[in-house]
């Protein structure tokens, strides 16, 4: 975005606001004088990004021992945000692991997990109790995919995490009577479809809908396109 700007180039920022607002919360805390702690997954997007957009030094924690490891003073104001597409339950024993260590520590909790990625971690525990194996549509670097996957492997379901239909192993699903399918938050319904097409073409489809959260939160676009 400095580049753009100092080439007079236009720019649209299409971040979610859900992950803007992460790094809007860690400006403030290292403004505030705090020591900051980004939970994620390091080389993530997400993580890479947020680093990029706090000026000032962040410390990135992945699982408990990461904290232990902290070179912080256990007495240091300590302020942690968190990736937004983590497992909520991973989110929390870290969380309890720092405020264990540190005596002045404040954060958002799990609020900014986002809302789509808990609402499929819900969704993959109830389909993991019928179906007989699990299908999810997602990117290989997308850590809410991978962890839905995981979801289903954790439920003794065997799960796997396809980009698309392409990627589908007939043996996966033949001898199956019950196929679950699931997709990453970010995941367009296109490529939803398209796995749907792969499992018609290896056998004959009927399908059902589990009952869920209904999501129909929307976001406001950037001011330029809004005006436009």
């Amino acid at each position: 975005m400095d580049e753009a700007r100092s080439r007079e180039l236009p720019t649209l920022d299409a971040t979610c606001p859900l992950v803007t607002k992460v790094h809007n919360q860690g400006r403030r805390y290292v403004a505030q004088g705090r020591h900051l702690v980004l939970i994620g997954h390091a080389g993530h997007p997400e993580v890479v990004g947020t680093l990029g957009q706090i000026d000032g030094p962040t410390h990135l924690v992945q699982g408990e021992a990461d904290v232990s490891a902290l070179p912080i003073p256990e007495d240091a104001p300590v302020a942690y945000i968190t990736q937004t597409t983590l497992s909520v339950d991973d989110t929390r024993s870290i969380i309890a692991a720092l405020t264990a260590r540190f005596s002045d520590v404040v954060g958002p909790e799990t609020r900014d997990i986002c809302y789509a990625t808990q609402n499929r971690q819900t969704a993959v525990r109830e389909l993991s109790q019928v179906a007989d194996v699990i299908l999810v549509v997602g990117a290989r670097n997308s850590s809410n995919s991978n962890r839905l996957r995981e979801i289903g492997e954790e439920a003794g379901v065997p799960s796997y995490l396809v980009a698309d239909g392409s990627e589908v192993d007939p043996a996966w699903v033949r001898e199956a009577g019950m196929v679950g399918l699931t997709a990453g938050a970010s995941a367009p319904e296109v490529l939803v479809q398209d796995v749907i097409e792969a499992l018609r073409r290896i056998s004959a489809v009927e399908i059902s809908v589990l009952s869920g959260i209904e999501e129909n939160i929307t976001f406001r676009l950037p001011a330029e396109l809004a005006s436009a």
